[in-house]
Order: C-alpha cells, then structure tokens, then sequence
C-alpha cells in the first residue's frame, strides 16, 4: 500500500502572544487557515528504518527534517514494528512562517496511521505532532481554527469565506528565535479582536474577517521586504493585507480573482515568491 498526503500550507488570519510559560514558551493565541498550496508525502511501509527522499528543498540533515522526526515519534509511541520510506515534494516556501515543516510533520503522522491502521484519533495524533512543533496539531486538524496555548489548544472554527489569497515573500527575512526576542524587547501596543474575528467567521462575513487581521510580529520585527510587498499590495485593494507567522511571507486576500492575479503578477517581478491560493479545509489522503 502506498499513501500520498497533501499537506497544506497555513496563514496566521491573527497572532497574538498572550503569555510566557515558566519554561519560556510563548503563549499564543491564534487563528490560523489551511491553504491550498502544499507539500505532498509519499510513504510506503517498510521492514526496516525510516527513509525520506526531499525533493525541491535545500538539503539538511535528514535527522533534523520535521517529517523524519515524526515518524520516529510515530513509532516509538505505537509501538509499532516497522519503517516507512518517504518521499516529500517540498512547494511551500521556506522560512516564511507558513507552516511547511509543521505540514510535512502532520503528514507523515497521518501517512503512517494509514499504513499501519493504527487507527489513531485527532487528538492522539496531535499529541504527537506537538513533540516536533507547535504548528503541527493544526496541519493535522486543518480548515480554520483558533489555536492557543503553546499549539495544543484546537478550536475548529466556520471556514474562510471563498476568497483569493495572493502569497509573496521578500528575499530578506527573519529567524523564529530573532522574532520572538525582537518581540519581547518592548511591549505590544495592540492585539487581534478575537470575539470580533469570530463573530464574523460564524456569521460568513468575509469583509468582516478582514477587519480583523492582526499580527503582533509585523510591527515588532518591522521587516523593510514585508513593508515594500505590502505597499506594493495595496495598489490592487486587497480586503487585508498581512504577514504571516513570525514572517516573512505576506499574503493578500481579494473576493475578485482577477484583480488578486494582477496582484500575484505584479509582485513576481519584484519578489523571489508571488502566486495565487485559496482556503482549503485540510491534508488531502490518497491511498493505493
């Protein structure tokens, strides 16, 4: 049997950072939303290790990958006797707070439980997926849902209206770690309205949700690539414009598909990544 996982990228429609643990983790609130360009995992059952063949990424050490990382913790927590070979097609881009790490984590997770008919539920998958990364109880869940805690926390929420989401990404970016200490050298003027926000997600108001976007990363790490895109963004009218997780991709959400191509065009002449996506509701699962 063969397993082929869709796993889609995520923006941040809000991010707050509400609190510090004592261990130093980050408290957040967040509402994120499942978007359809994704990375897609191949896995078939092995007798032996787990192996994994990246395709379309800069090479790093394969014990560093989130996906090897998962099915290692997939198998130590089953208890399952066996391996898994892997190949992942990386499209999500890198370092730009969308989540890809934490997608391809989420589906070697689900590609196993296929494999294995483990049978596992969301939540104990999740469980698993926190041990490598905060993002992936949420690639897991997919759709829309307000995420707190340290990732743990999963709220399925309405899904985003039917929109256009237009994604670029500036060549200068930012270190998870810098954004959280940039963000904690001074204080946080203001917060997403999160009663707000999900008010207007239950009610279907697109131009409601829009309103509401927020994320206290932009003004602490103050990207100069983050401001020249969305400038550039708002040339076309865009109902929101934003940056996503802790930076540094931007993305733009239009109701009018051709004024959000226009945007994507217009921005790829500028900036290493620019196109055009769509909300989606989760990981895609193919079996053979």
């Amino acid at each position: 049997m063969q397993v082929t996982v869709h796993a889609p990228a995520k923006i941040n429609l809000t991010l707050d950072v509400v609190g510090v643990r004592a261990d130093g983790y980050h408290l957040l609130e967040s509402v994120m939303q499942s978007v359809d360009c994704c990375d897609t995992l191949t896995a078939t059952a092995t007798d032996g290790e787990v192996t994994l063949e990246v395709l379309g990424a800069s090479p790093c050490p394969v014990e560093k990958n989130t996906a090897y990382r998962a099915a290692q913790v997939f198998l130590r927590e089953t208890g399952v006797s066996g391996g898994v070979a892997m190949t992942l097609h990386k499209r999500i881009p890198q370092q730009a707070g969308m989540g890809g790490g934490s997608a391809d984590a989420a589906a070697a997770l689900i590609a196993l439980d296929k494999l294995y008919d483990t049978q596992l539920t969301t939540d104990e998958l999740c469980a698993m997926g926190l041990q490598v990364g905060a993002d992936v109880p949420f690639c897991v869940l997919g759709g829309t849902a307000m995420v707190t805690g340290i990732g743990e926390g999963l709220e399925s929420l309405p899904s985003l209206p039917d929109c256009h989401i237009v994604i670029a990404q500036p060549a200068d970016g930012v270190s998870t770690a810098a954004a959280y200490a940039a963000l904690d050298r001074a204080p946080i003027a203001n917060h997403p309205d999160h009663p707000t926000m999900l008010a207007a997600l239950r009610r279907g108001d697109l131009g409601g949700v829009c309103s509401g976007v927020f994320n206290v990363f932009e003004p602490a790490t103050a990207l100069d690539g983050v401001t020249a895109i969305r400038r550039r963004m708002a040339a076309f009218s865009p109902l929101a414009s934003q940056m996503t997780g802790s930076g540094s991709a931007v993305f733009a959400i239009f109701d009018d598909a051709v004024r959000a191509q226009a945007c994507a065009d217009a921005l790829a002449g500028e900036f290493p990544v620019a196109f055009v996506c769509r909300p989606c509701d989760g990981n895609r699962v193919e079996v053979k």
